[in-house]
């Protein structure tokens, strides 16, 4: 019997957190290595485990696995969240690209300055309410399902949930004026899975703080300043 996928990164959210939400969905535990210092880091280097020398990475089947997408197009194949034929699929592909690009503009949000964060923050809700929202509001109007692909469960919605966790917290009645993606919140979030990862003392990460921050600087030696779009 394989053991639990174990993964490397640090304690935090980042991107491993999608990762995280996409086994917690699928009921799936999983054991965790956080990145504290960089000898640590190093040693995963030396040991040409990380392919293209960046984190996350996933123990998983034998193999480890780098880089985001494919790991999360593995899970979510090997765990039937990506659809039920490659038309299914090309739209899972799709609507889960456009939650990357909208959480592209929070990933980066702990690494600002105090001023730079507040022109992020506009610009995340800015983007979420003018582009992305509407969008998927429209996808789950417009078929009149439950889910946003083939009336099932899969990782566009797991990836959809998480993103409106995430503008939420940047501003909290974002979704007033989307009553579909209001009930698809509700919807999924009660799915026995989700709601137990939603739960306190679950391995979701919380909002990154000043010291995951200080973390990451100094395991991968980033301080240079990073800048608002």
């Amino acid at each position: 019997m394989a053991g639990k996928p174990k993964l490397y990164y640090f304690d935090g959210r980042g991107k491993m957190e999608s990762i995280r939400w996409l086994l917690a969905a699928a009921g799936v535990e999983f054991e965790e290595e956080f990145l504290e210092t960089r000898e640590q880091y190093e040693k995963l280097l030396q040991g040409e485990f990380l392919l293209f020398q960046q984190v996350p990475m996933v123990e998983m089947d034998g193999m480890k696995m780098v880089q985001t997408r494919a790991i999360l197009s593995y899970i979510a194949a090997k765990y039937n969240l990506y659809g039920k034929d490659l038309q299914e699929r090309a739209l899972i592909d799709m609507y889960v690209g456009g939650t990357d690009d909208l959480m592209g503009f929070i990933l980066m949000f702990p690494f600002l300055s105090a001023e730079d964060k507040e022109k992020q923050r506009a610009l995340i809700v800015q983007k979420a309410t003018s582009r992305y929202f509407p969008a998927y509001e429209k996808v789950l109007k417009d078929h009149g399902q439950d889910f946003l692909v083939g009336n099932s469960f899969s990782w566009a919605d797991v990836h959809l949930l998480e993103a409106i966790l995430m503008v939420e917290e940047k501003k909290s009645d974002v979704l007033a004026g989307f009553p579909q993606l209001q009930a698809f919140k509700a919807r999924i979030s009660s799915i026995p899975t989700i709601k137990k990862f939603l739960e306190p003392g679950s391995q979701r990460k919380p909002v990154p703080d000043d010291k995951y921050v200080e973390t990451v600087r100094r395991v991968l030696c980033m301080y240079y300043n990073i800048k608002a779009n």
